[in-house]
């Protein structure tokens, strides 16, 4: 899911390309749809019945998903003036493009979700991400600071407060599922499911964008607001992390959740370290208090955020060092992330092809990880060589252009 204006135009040379993007976050995105590829293909729990985590859980749940999310406003503040926001007639001509941009990929969302698939595809609440942000792409940095800051604070609490509204009717206002086209037959669930109830609540989840847009709006090429972004994402991260242990183990939050309805029907510690999507947080404002993973609490959010921050800022370093170099040391990662939004329709595709049957003699999870990764990787490698875009890349591209400038043609 590149973001908008970031992947290389065909044709162009390296050295032309160079002062008007970064490498570093082609490398983070790269590194994000690894990641994803991981959580889908290999264990995040142990097969017994004890459901212990793995290391795939415990490493790539929750942040490699919300990565994606925070470098989606970054490529947003990148495309539509970096550290000066557009006003005027730019403006509204960027949120056009914008707008585009994020039909393309709902739509290729829409059509992956009709696939039977155990993946939780993020496309579509990617796009309506995008249609949700628009607002706030002129905002100065201190005020879309603020709204950032706000969003993360409040949103969880709303979305507390609200949940009980959709699920507690029969049937919920949940869909269970991929949002898909058939959907749109019942539209209050879908509705529901992709704001408030589905897997990536956009009501929570707008808090990624935001943080990523005024990322995007510092001044990226400079050593010093890259070392920021490490050691401040770091600290925050680490610091939210240890917050929700303490109140969880601690402070009596363990207590209060296990005395909820329906408690006692999973393993409330395993699902506490790798996932929570799909419990039923309701009956005690202790779940507002957990870090874990795809919780959508002001702690998870600021964990995933801030371990964005730092990976996006040692993507960052390392490409400052490639170019001192002369090398390019991103490339295993830039490559594929410049064009992650074909590379994942085709990889959902391909995990959809196997599901529900066996894997050929002799392959583990592990190696049909691998293979995913290095086919994902080779082809963003030879792509980025040959300057070539994506082919949904190119498509968006195009969409985005037109939209922008309807007489212009596509640039």
């Amino acid at each position: 899911m590149t973001g908008p204006g970031t992947a290389p135009a065909r044709g162009r040379t390296r050295s032309s390309q160079a002062p008007a993007r970064l490498q570093g976050i082609d490398g983070a995105r790269g590194l994000a749809l690894l990641g994803m590829m991981a959580t889908h293909l290999m264990a995040t729990f142990s097969a017994d019945s004890t459901l212990t985590p793995t290391w795939v859980g415990l490493t790539f749940s929750g942040r490699s998903a919300a990565l994606f999310a925070v470098l989606a406003g970054v490529g947003l503040a990148l495309s539509t003036g970096r550290t000066r926001p557009p006003s005027g007639p730019e403006l509204w001509a960027h949120r056009r493009g914008i707008a585009a941009r994020a039909a393309v990929i709902g739509a290729v969302g829409l059509l992956l979700g009709g696939l039977e698939v155990n993946v939780a595809v993020i496309l579509v609440h990617y796009a309506v991400l995008f249609l949700c942000v628009l607002p706030f792409i002129g905002l100065r940095l201190p005020v879309l600071c603020a709204w950032a800051a706000g969003w993360v604070l409040l949103s969880p609490v709303l979305g507390y407060l609200i949940r009980p509204w959709f699920l507690d009717p029969l049937p919920p206002l949940q869909l269970g599922h991929n949002p898909s086209i058939e959907d749109f037959q019942t539209p209050a669930a879908l509705v529901a499911d992709i704001f408030v109830t589905g897997y990536y609540p956009v009501l929570q989840w707008l808090s990624y964008l935001l943080i990523g847009l005024a990322i995007g709006r510092l001044a990226l090429t400079t050593a010093g607001v890259q070392l920021l972004l490490v050691t401040g994402g770091a600290a925050v991260a680490a610091t939210a992390k240890v917050m929700g242990v303490l109140a969880i183990d601690e402070w009596g939050g363990r207590e209060a959740l296990l005395a909820t309805r329906d408690s006692h029907s999973y393993p409330l510690d395993s699902l506490l370290q790798v996932n929570l999507a799909g419990v039923d947080q309701t009956g005690s404002w202790w779940w507002l208090a957990t870090s874990a993973p795809h919780s959508g609490t002001t702690l998870d959010l600021l964990h995933t955020s801030g371990v964005a921050a730092a990976v996006i800022g040692l993507c960052l370093l390392v490409g400052r060092l490639s170019d001192w170099l002369g090398l390019r040391l991103l490339l295993p990662f830039s490559g594929p992330g410049a064009m992650t939004l074909t590379l994942y329709s085709v990889h959902v595709w391909a995990v959809a092809a196997t599901y529900k049957r066996p894997l050929p003699s002799g392959w583990t999870p592990e190696g049909l990880y691998l293979a995913h990764a290095f086919l994902a990787i080779g082809i963003g490698m030879l792509f980025s060589v040959l300057g070539w875009r994506g082919p949904l890349e190119w498509l968006a591209h195009a969409a985005s252009s037109l939209a922008r400038n309807p007489r212009g043609g596509v640039r």
